[in-house]
């Protein structure tokens, strides 16, 4: 068949209806002459019209023939319409010109022919045809519930005015049911462990104990059963559950209901029953699931436990962890670390200690802490020391002329000329390498320790040698109290040792309001002891009129944000504004409703946030969301290249996306 015959065989003419309208004329001539005479004239006019038109259309499709013909001549045009795929062929606008029955039987549609192909398939987007790359074009689309791998290649005309895409669709169906049926029945282990075992079985009577166990394993039973899980309890507060796949959306979705479920136990116990949720996904076999479930377990346990954490290869997901740490009573693990410290002291060349960048009087009493047990065993130490805020500046004012500190403090230089394979890093009041005041020079040691209690996030020091983390402890400096009372030396503090630790518990519980438990008021008693004087460490903290002004200024200019939680900012660029900051967010709670607050401050290029809690809201969570990280209810933020108003709207975004993910 040749080109013109193509032609007239592809157009549908409207001849046939001209002449139903000439007959119609004729046969009205018998009754009207008039109106005869005026039908045969439309019809005469008509098919004038569609003469030109019809020559228009052939010449269009001839043009469009012979351009195909050219393009990819006869031999390549024939096997096109004998492809055994669905295949078209379109400009780079994405407009069909060409298609072979299979690709008109795949879509359903009737009239193809320039219409565009994101129209006919939504999937396929007509931009990536527009390109003038000569690489393949390789995609994968839905269409009707039916899966095609789309491939083709793109085709210049000489005339580089236009251009041709040839497109050919393979179903994939059967795979992808096959492979997303894989996916489903994949299993995946989960690690349930118990919080605070010992401590809840004791805070119930005796006769109760049975009772509170095996409503526990009942809850953690009927939750693998329901979700077609094989339960295993290999200690009295551990159990290992194996689930398909398929259930980890469900899971999610119910935001992990069997916390809520184990949560709402009552048989008597004055602690709160809660578990922690390890989850494993992904690995390359079932050891590496293992691996990711410890450690997504020991995440939870980590940031406070009543919590799920999924690992899937390098990510976290987090979920729960909105109900308070509760204090450990017994002290074992205090003086196990006090013992394995001393003995990584005693085999070290020297010790260097390093905390946070902007070091608050927290981070400060903890290295004294840490400098004294170095002294004890007449070991060399020094503290890293760059940024700091004004109270730690105020207490380094008090340490001046002092023989005992000088050369104490070093910079990054020096601390980096001391370094040696024998030297011992020790890390207070953070785990997160980002947040330290000199990463680099970890890699130097073998030997690092690490002493924090902010509730753990994703990013954490590798390498180490130690670790002391617990989340329920008030601040690093009621840690490191509790340490120096299980040395083996005879230990005396200097007043101003003394002072800075005590200080550090100050600080962090706000006076001995938030996170407070017993033991931090014995750690307060022992530095008590060694001789604080509770009005110098009223003095440490006292502000001048201009920096009360501030304050006043950043309370005034809060605004409430979803009925409960205040948001405030400081407009004005200004160094040392985070203790202004951090006491504003603190008076803020003080105001009736309000449960949490935020305020935000600018810091060179970016903008910090302090966050504050009464503990219904865990602004950890929300501030994690941000980039940032701390306590359920005392957490802060860095952004960078961000200005205020914008920081403010991610802010209020993260709040709100935190309420989705928490409350039912």
């Amino acid at each position: 068949m040749d080109t013109k015959q193509k032609a007239k065989a592809y157009y549908m003419t409207g001849g046939y209806y001209i002449i139903i309208i000439f007959l119609m004329g004729l046969i009205t001539f018998w009754f009207n002459h008039y109106l005869a005479i005026a039908e045969l004239i439309v019809g005469a006019i008509l098919c004038i019209v569609n003469y030109i038109y019809k020559k228009y259309t052939e010449k269009r499709i001839s043009d469009m023939f012979e351009a195909m013909t050219l393009q990819i001549g006869s031999e390549t045009q024939n096997a096109l319409m004998h492809f055994p795929l669905p295949a078209v062929l379109i400009e780079k606008d994405g407009r069909i010109k060409w298609f072979n029955e299979l690709f008109l039987r795949m879509t359903g549609e009737q009239h193809l022919y320039d219409k565009s192909v994101h129209a006919v398939i939504p999937g396929l987007v007509s931009e990536s045809f527009a390109t003038d790359s000569k690489e393949s074009i390789y995609t994968t689309v839905t269409f009707n519930d039916r899966t095609f791998r789309v491939f083709g290649s793109h085709s210049q005309q000489d005339d580089k005015k236009s251009g041709f895409v040839v497109l050919y669709f393979d179903e994939i169906t059967d795979f992808v049911k096959l492979q997303q049926k894989y996916i489903d029945e994949k299993t995946f282990e989960c690690l349930v462990f118990v919080d605070n075992y010992d401590e809840l079985m004791e805070s119930v009577a005796r006769n109760a104990t049975p009772q509170l166990q095996g409503q526990i394993y009942k809850y953690i039973n009927d939750w693998a059963e329901a979700n077609g899980g094989v339960l295993i309890k290999y200690e009295k507060d551990k159990y290992c559950i194996l689930f398909e796949y398929a259930r980890l959306d469900d899971f999610v979705k119910s935001k992990f209901d069997i916390l809520s479920q184990i949560r709402g136990i009552s048989e008597g116990n004055t602690i709160p029953a809660s578990v922690s949720i390890g989850i494993g996904l992904n690995g390359k076999d079932i050891v590496e699931n293992d691996q990711f479930a410890k450690a997504a377990v020991n995440m939870a346990l980590g940031r406070g436990g009543d919590q799920a954490v999924i690992k899937d290869q390098d990510q976290f997901r987090f979920y729960g962890g909105t109900s308070k740490e509760y204090e450990k009573s017994t002290r074992v693990k205090a003086r196990v670390v006090s013992y394995a410290l001393s003995g990584l002291i005693t085999s070290a060349d020297n010790i260097i200690v390093m905390s946070h960048k902007n070091a608050d009087v927290d981070s400060l009493g903890a290295a004294f802490g840490v400098y004294r047990l170095c002294k004890m065993q007449d070991k060399p130490v020094n503290i890293l020391l760059e940024s700091y805020d004004q109270t730690v500046k105020n207490m380094l004012s008090r340490l001046e002329n002092i023989e005992e500190y000088e050369g104490l403090f070093v910079n990054s230089q020096q601390a980096m000329a001391k370094s040696t394979p024998g030297t011992l890093f020790v890390v207070v009041d953070t785990h997160k390498p980002s947040l330290l005041e000199a990463p680099q020079i970890l890699p130097k040691s073998k030997q690092i320790v690490v002493i924090d209690h902010h509730r753990r996030g994703a990013e954490f020091i590798d390498n180490t040698a130690l670790i002391y983390h617990e989340p329920y402890a008030s601040s690093a400096c009621e840690m490191l109290t509790e340490i120096l009372q299980y040395s083996a030396n005879k230990m005396s503090l200097t007043k101003l040792e003394a002072e800075c630790l005590y200080a550090g518990i100050v600080i962090d519980t706000k006076h001995f309001t938030f996170k407070t438990g017993v033991r931090t008021f014995e750690a307060a008693s022992f530095l008590r002891k060694q001789g604080v004087d509770t009005v110098a460490i009223k003095t440490m903290f006292q502000q001048d009129l201009s920096t009360y002004i501030k304050r006043a200024t950043i309370i005034r200019d809060a605004e409430i944000f979803r009925d409960h939680i205040a948001i405030s900012s400081y407009k004005e660029d200004e160094k040392n504004m985070n203790i202004v900051v951090a006491q504003a967010a603190d008076e803020l709670l003080n105001i009736k409703g309000i449960t949490a607050s935020f305020v935000l401050y600018k810091t060179g290029n970016g903008v910090s946030i302090s966050g504050r809690s009464l503990g219904g809201i865990n602004v950890q969570m929300i501030l994690e969301k941000l980039g940032g990280g701390g306590h359920m209810t005392i957490a802060g933020a860095q952004l960078s290249d961000v200005s205020l108003s914008d920081a403010k709207e991610q802010l209020e975004q993260a709040i709100d996306d935190y309420y989705l993910e928490t409350v039912d």
